[in-house]
């Protein structure tokens, strides 16, 4: 308890999965937690629960992170109720899986924009609060997809390659004003947006069996990552890229048999 006391943090995309679980894990180490996402019942069911335990603790807001005139709302009325936000969690995405030749330019732009543009949006949008407080950090969630490159998510790997490039980039900008900027990217994790690429349970276990440790990783695991890079406890660590991912990302070697 009390990881990232007296921090005010925003969690885009905390209406379930990652968001979610990224938003009660701060506001049970002492932060106060604006929660947003675009499904506002989602998030006001989440907000509603954090806030029975910690009453005050959080507030839900409806969020569209492509648009900047709602990510100039959102500050705004973050700021009023608890005071200028320290901590970003960049944490809304969108799938968006297509067959390479069936990939539009409208559907490149909406992963692009939900994806990318929406946490530059972010960063800009929560800087001026951060350089006011005198301290900041930003965590942008990517993906493993930077890494390791699969069929069928050509738009979302490239708007989740932007979110890791920017985000080195902001690290050494954003460093002469105490403000830390790092990137995650998540392997497998039991969310509906895994569910989405692998519907039924035949898929699901052939892709648990596919990781170094014979599992699919949890939002919390990810949340504590979160954790980490928004608390003090990383005061030293700007511009890195995180990987979180159970082994796959250095998988793929083959492994002699060998009598024992």
């Amino acid at each position: 308890m009390g990881r990232v006391s007296g921090k005010i943090a925003l969690v885009t995309g905390a209406g379930g999965g990652q968001g979610e679980a990224e938003a009660r894990l701060l506001a049970s180490e002492g932060a106060h937690v604006i929660a947003t996402d675009i499904n506002f019942e989602a998030v006001k069911k989440v907000v509603e629960e954090i806030n029975a335990e910690r009453p005050g603790a959080a507030l839900a807001l409806q969020h569209d992170v492509a648009l900047s005139t709602d990510w100039e709302r959102v500050v705004a009325e973050g700021k009023t109720a608890f005071g200028p936000i320290t901590i970003l969690v960049n944490n809304a995405g969108i799938l968006a899986p297509a067959p390479y030749d069936l990939v539009t330019y409208e559907h490149w732009r909406r992963t692009m924009d939900v994806n990318a543009w929406s946490q530059f949006a972010g960063m800009q949008a929560v800087i001026p609060q951060m350089k006011e407080a005198g301290v900041g950090a930003i965590v942008n969630i990517a993906s493993l997809a930077v890494v390791n490159a699969c069929g069928r998510f050509t738009a979302y790997t490239a708007s989740k390659g932007a979110v890791d490039a920017v985000s080195r980039a902001a690290a050494i900008e954003l460093a002469p004003m105490n403000i830390r900027v790092n990137s995650v990217n998540p392997g497998v994790i039991s969310t509906a947006m895994v569910e989405e690429a692998f519907p039924d349970q035949a898929s699901m276990e052939a892709a648990a069996a596919a990781q170094p440790l014979r599992r699919m990783g949890r939002p919390i695991d990810v949340a504590y990552l979160v954790l980490y890079l928004a608390s003090d406890e990383s005061w030293f660590t700007t511009g890195t890229s995180q990987v979180i991912d159970g082994g796959l990302s250095v998988s793929g070697g083959v492994t002699p048999v060998m009598e024992h």
